[in-house]
């Protein structure tokens, strides 16, 4: 079995601040847009992720991924189980392995009636917690699917999502504590817009010790759609929006100034979660807008350590 760390692993251990930035797979077979992303963002981030029809049928993320990879970009699988049983769950991830891809984040996914393909069956054969059990000790005890093991799979980065808006907290707290112990080593949150909200869960997070058993980054992404923004605001989760942040967005007069004020935002949010106590990062997505990504990255300080 090989023992080696991926780079993820290696700075996750460092201590060091972590940044990675979060692509979608295109929706279309042309490999052209991946490879100039990867292209772009080597270098400035420490991993890319890869989702996994988030919230849209596209090119199959391991696919992706082993794209990213061959332009040299570290990747990151995000392997969701609302599409698939635990045998195509195992199956993605000796396949991932043999093409030298060892970051996994697993996550349920969003269900599929809030995306365009509300006819589509869901699966949720596991959840995200079994998923990372499985993973985690899938050479010795692959009992989930009736095998002892599996000789040489693993060993995986795992990584798991957490959603500071969800309700009740509580609860969410527990499941968070739940993901760490099954084998995360890396937890994303959703997009944090909410600080106010952010910051109470973040001091729960730290009394539990939560942020000493995983490395947990506050996910970013920019408001640049104004009417998106203004639907969103209030009601939670997924995220919740303040009406102030909404405003800011929408009250510009054209597209390009709406830009500006969610990098604006973006920017202002890492400068002040930057100075939580035991925050180790941050993981940029801006759903395409690559520009809009990397301007933050690099005017965040955080690009290139």
């Amino acid at each position: 079995m090989s023992t080696q760390t991926t780079g993820l692993q290696e700075r996750i251990a460092s201590g060091k601040t972590i940044l990675l930035a979060e692509i979608h797979p295109p929706q279309g077979v042309d490999p052209a847009p991946l490879r100039a992303a990867a292209k772009r963002y080597a270098g400035k981030v420490h991993a890319v992720g890869v989702s996994d029809n988030r919230d849209r049928v596209a090119m199959s993320a391991l696919a992706a991924a082993s794209l990213l990879k061959a332009e040299g970009v570290e990747p990151i699988l995000h392997v969701t189980t609302r599409d698939r049983n635990r045998i195509a769950l195992v199956s993605e991830a000796l396949g991932a392995q043999a093409l030298g891809i060892r970051n996994l984040l697993c996550t349920s996914g969003t269900h599929q009636t809030l995306g365009n393909y509300r006819a589509a069956r869901n699966v949720y054969d596991i959840d995200a917690v079994q998923l990372l059990q499985t993973y985690a000790n899938l050479a010795s005890d692959c009992r989930l699917l009736g095998e002892s093991g599996m000789e040489g799979a693993g060993p995986f980065c795992l990584g798991a999502v957490a959603s500071p808006d969800a309700d009740p907290p509580g609860l969410q707290l527990v499941r968070l504590a739940k993901k760490t112990r099954a084998g995360a080593r890396f937890l994303v949150t959703q997009p944090v817009y909410d600080l106010e909200r952010f910051e109470a869960w973040w001091q729960e997070v730290t009394r539990r010790g939560l942020h000493d058993q995983a490395a947990i980054l506050a996910g970013i992404q920019p408001l640049s759609d104004g009417p998106f923004a203004h639907a969103q605001a209030g009601p939670r989760p997924r995220p919740g929006i303040p009406d102030s942040l909404a405003g800011r967005v929408a009250s510009r007069s054209d597209p390009g100034a709406r830009r500006a004020a969610a990098i604006e935002i973006a920017l202002e949010t890492i400068r002040r979660l930057s100075n939580l106590p035991g925050m180790r990062g941050f993981c940029i997505s801006a759903d395409g807008d690559h520009e809009a990504a990397l301007q933050i990255i690099e005017e965040s300080g955080l690009a290139g350590d």
